[in-house]
């Protein structure tokens, strides 16, 4: 499954952290960090596995961000629907 990144916002505009539609494995949490902040979403993943065994409320920041990250939207494909990644 091949995940095709967002296009890049246009100049000017305020860029959004949202959770990932098609990079994700729980929440999508990750994937759209990762995409917020331009990294590989495995870096980002491989942060959030070690800071998860590390002693501290981070299962439930995780949790709480997989709550309250919208999910991002749907992006209309070439035949004017919405593109659902078939």
């Amino acid at each position: 499954m091949s995940a095709v990144p967002p296009p890049p916002p246009p100049s000017g505009a305020r860029r959004r952290l949202y959770r990932s539609r098609n990079d994700r494995f729980l929440g999508g949490v990750c994937g759209g960090l990762a995409t917020y902040l331009d990294v590989d979403p495995t870096v980002v993943r491989l942060i959030a596995v070690a800071t998860i065994l590390l002693p501290g409320p981070s299962i439930i920041a995780y949790l709480i961000a997989w709550v309250i990250v919208p999910e991002e939207p749907w992006i209309a494909g070439p035949r004017g629907g919405a593109d659902r990644g078939r």
